[in-house]
């Protein structure tokens, strides 16, 4: 008679690399919270280069869109680099460039040398170190706690952002604008030995399933993910040519586009505005701060929550965060009320920003498989095409009206157009809450 499984129990060192997903989120942490931050910081170089030049605004906000438009052009071929090559290489060459895009932004004399460093370099290749391509290979690490996973590696936004942000506005108030980039260039050129050392593609490359399950607890218990609706759909070899020839796919890429477009029309403009309306460029600077660090609880909670309630539930909790946010900075107009300014700053933190850990999850309840992240990378075309235009059209819009209303009414309308987009996705029927 056989000895009972129970009695084979793994060497300690055996059982280390069951936590290196944990690893893999924290390293994704780390990257996030200094490569989303530095272009963030846009916002922040944004009103000294405007007072420097004299640019128009929609021009000078374009050279972030363009950044965006190179990114959608790009996102692709980072899905399948993250396929071919995994994230170790992918996000240690775009840390190179993207820092090669903060120097010669210090040299910006004329609109499109910005265009080519803050906006291509900089804006246009962190996309790798961004939620895109994060989201090309974290949901293969977990299944049963993807949302939550993915909540805490974005996080690091949030964090870094409240470290960071203020920081680089001392930093701008102190040296000008161009001190500040040349100290983002070489804090974002730390961040590609890291994810060298570290980073990994997927757990089956270490003998392991997602959760951190071995291929024998596995084979024991049966946990591998969530409860599977339909086998059928599940069982498919998913490329991206039998993705796009079903209707969810693109209902997921009107919906990314519409959920993009509203999240950088506010995430751009929103310093200019609360500026303009009297408040000082400290506080302006402080409130994009704080939003991020709000996010940190947002992203975390709404991402564990989602594990439980079903996608669909997280994407229109954080679709509805911006709603009141762009009702609360609409409300705003004429007066400098902080009570309003801090609801804003709640709603887009609290519930908007968990916008993050769903955009990846939901792809992957749908598409996962060998080519992932092609999959993604091509979704990502229409979500980054959102959030290029997103910050032109609301600036042009500003330029043509002589305020921000018309544009963060047509942003509101549109995050109400992605949450129905998402429902008609349905992952909920393809893939159920945790079991």
């Amino acid at each position: 008679m056989p000895a009972p499984i129970a009695c084979h129990r793994p060497s300690r060192l055996a059982r280390l690399p069951v936590f290196y997903g944990w690893v893999v989120v924290a390293v994704a942490f780390v990257t996030m919270a200094i490569g989303v931050n530095g272009r963030t910081a846009f916002s922040l170089l944004y009103p000294p280069i405007l007072d420097e030049f004299g640019w128009e605004r929609g021009a000078t906000a374009g050279a972030f869109s363009m950044g965006f438009l190179v990114s959608m052009l790009y996102a692709p071929l980072v899905g399948f680099l993250m396929d071919r090559w995994g994230p170790r290489y992918v996000i240690a060459l775009s840390a190179l460039v993207v820092s090669a895009g903060f120097a010669s932004a210090t040299l910006t004399s004329q609109l499109w040398q910005l265009y080519a460093s803050l906006g291509v370099l900089v804006v246009g290749t962190s996309v790798a170190m961004s939620y895109i391509g994060h989201g090309a290979f974290l949901p293969h690490w977990f299944s049963r706690r993807r949302g939550l996973a993915i909540g805490i590696a974005y996080s690091g936004v949030g964090v870094g952002s409240i470290l960071l942000l203020p920081w680089v506005q001392l930093l701008i108030d102190t040296g000008g604008w161009r001190h500040a980039c040349w100290i983002l260039a070489l804090l974002v050129l730390a961040i590609g030995p890291v994810n060298l050392l570290l980073q990994r593609r997927r757990p089956q490359d270490l003998g392991l399933l997602p959760d951190g399950a071995s291929v024998a607890e596995a084979a024991i218990d049966g946990t591998a993910g969530h409860r599977v609706v339909d086998p059928a759909w599940v069982a498919i070899d998913w490329t991206l040519r039998r993705a796009a020839s079903t209707a969810r796919f693109w209902w997921l890429a009107v919906g990314f586009f519409c959920g993009l477009y509203a999240w950088y029309a506010v995430l751009v403009h929103q310093t200019r505005y609360l500026i303009d309306v009297g408040f000082d460029r400290g506080t302006a600077a402080y409130a994009l701060a704080l939003v991020a660090l709000f996010g940190i609880a947002g992203q975390i909670g709404i991402g564990w929550l989602s594990d439980r309630i079903g996608r669909e539930w997280g994407w229109t909790i954080g679709s509805l965060g911006f709603v009141l946010s762009l009702l609360l900075l609409l409300a705003l107009q004429g007066r400098a009320d902080p009570l309003l300014m801090y609801a804003m700053v709640a709603a887009q933190g609290l519930l908007g920003y968990s916008l993050a850990p769903a955009y990846a999850a939901i792809p992957a309840d749908l598409f996962q498989g060998r080519r992932y992240g092609t999959i993604y990378g091509a979704l990502s075309l229409t979500s980054t095409l959102g959030a290029a235009a997103g910050p032109w059209g609301t600036g042009f819009l500003h330029d043509q009206t002589g305020g921000y209303a018309a544009g963060f009414t047509l942003a509101l309308f549109l995050v109400l157009v992605s949450i129905g987009c998402i429902w008609c996705a349905a992952p909920r029927k393809v893939r159920g809450v945790a079991r």
